[in-house]
């Protein structure tokens, strides 16, 4: 399944080639610009982030990103996540996604090994001038002046930002993360 995806995700970069890889310094100073995740980064735990996310499907779809975790700013260790994707979709995207743990639990939970997003995990979409949600069942949009807001759900907050691409996709898959400890 994660060859599957990354295969598919690889498709989508190419795809979607305007949307250069963010370091991830550069994706979390992106992601503090966003007057909705400063109060995550005031009191998180922690938090994962993936600079580059690529996704793309024609059918089956699938999404592969790397990241880094942190706890109280340090960096922790590496993640990967792969999604693979079944319903009725079509094109590429490549986004950011930043995952905050809300205590100690939701950060151990993540760091165990091999995480995965059941399908009610939803991500708050921070967009210029609209405001959207994100999750394993799909993706909604409506315009709007203000970003959307997110809360804690299971321990974790969730935020993604558009770099590039188009995709439509009414389709049903979860995330899976695995985590490496730097030593």
């Amino acid at each position: 399944m994660k060859s599957i995806a990354i295969c598919v995700a690889a498709l989508a970069l190419m795809l979607v080639s305007p949307a250069q890889a963010d370091s991830v310094n550069q994706a979390i100073a992106k992601f503090k610009e966003a007057g909705a995740t400063q109060e995550f980064f005031a009191n998180a735990y922690g938090y994962a982030v993936f600079p580059t996310i690529g996704k793309g499907g024609i059918g089956i779809g699938g999404a592969y990103g790397e990241g880094q975790v942190f706890k109280g700013g340090q960096h922790t260790g590496n993640s990967t996540m792969a999604q693979v994707t079944f319903g009725l979709q079509l094109g590429g995207q490549a986004y950011s996604q930043i995952i905050f743990f809300q205590n100690a639990d939701a950060y151990n939970d993540f760091t165990s090994g091999n995480f995965e997003f059941g399908a009610q995990a939803s991500a708050v979409a921070l967009t210029a001038g609209a405001s959207a949600e994100a999750g394993s069942q799909g993706t909604s949009a409506g315009a709007g002046t203000a970003q959307a807001k997110n809360k804690y759900s299971g321990g974790m907050a969730v935020f993604t930002m558009a770099k590039g691409g188009l995709m439509y996709e009414a389709s049903i898959g979860g995330q899976a993360f695995t985590f490496d400890p730097v030593e």
